[in-house]
């Protein structure tokens, strides 16, 4: 009755506590009588599902923690497995013969050495890739902060002017060549100085 009343307090809920003993007549109850009568009419009053929705008897309780304690057993047997596995691995690289080891040491031997190498695989891959993508993002910087030649400077001059970029892409302007004979796009300026040498008016 103390661990009820405690558990009233720190957690503020509502509860109380009926105990028959084999030889009285009467039973026990906790904080009293009327107060228990009135929890537990308030208790069936509520619909049947939130009645068993947290509700536990003895056996319940002993089962759910038989099943807890299980769990935790079997955990803590893998765990020392793999200690002594972790210390077979050891004795083997410190020079111990393995000869010696049962089948089921020896499969699992394997099979932590195994994970090991993949381990390590998965991480030489990885380190790899990371190689490769600064290599590509170091190639891309210096591409992009390398001067232009002096070629390359005067071409891009060249095709930011318009009249250069109409005589690249004649077909824009219907210039036709053929027959040997050509003609001559009328959007050029006749009086420019550059043309004689291509389109010679006399």
């Amino acid at each position: 009755m103390k661990k009820v009343s405690e558990l009233s307090t720190l957690c503020d809920v509502k509860a109380c506590m009926i105990v028959y003993g084999p030889q009285e007549p009467q039973p026990e109850v906790w904080p009293s009588v009327p107060e228990a009568t009135r929890l537990l009419a308030r208790f069936k009053s509520m619909p049947e599902m939130e009645q068993c929705k947290k509700m536990m008897n003895q056996e319940e309780f002993l089962r759910q923690r038989v099943a807890k304690l299980q769990e935790q057993l079997r955990k803590q047997v893998r765990e020392n497995r793999e200690l002594e596995v972790a210390l077979l691995v050891h004795e083997g690289l410190a020079g111990r013969s393995l000869d010696d080891v049962s089948i089921e040491d020896a499969t699992s031997l394997a099979w932590t050495v195994e994970m090991k190498a993949k381990v390590v695989h998965d991480r030489i891959e990885r380190v790899r890739k990371e190689h490769v993508a600064a290599a590509l993002r170091t190639a891309e910087a210096a591409v992009a902060t390398r001067e232009k030649t002096p070629v390359e400077a005067a071409m891009e001059a060249l095709q930011r002017q318009d009249w250069f970029m109409e005589v690249m892409n004649p077909n824009d302007h219907n210039v036709m060549f053929g027959g040997g004979d050509e003609t001559i796009p009328s959007y050029i300026d006749h009086s420019s100085p550059w043309l004689d040498p291509y389109y010679p008016l006399n």
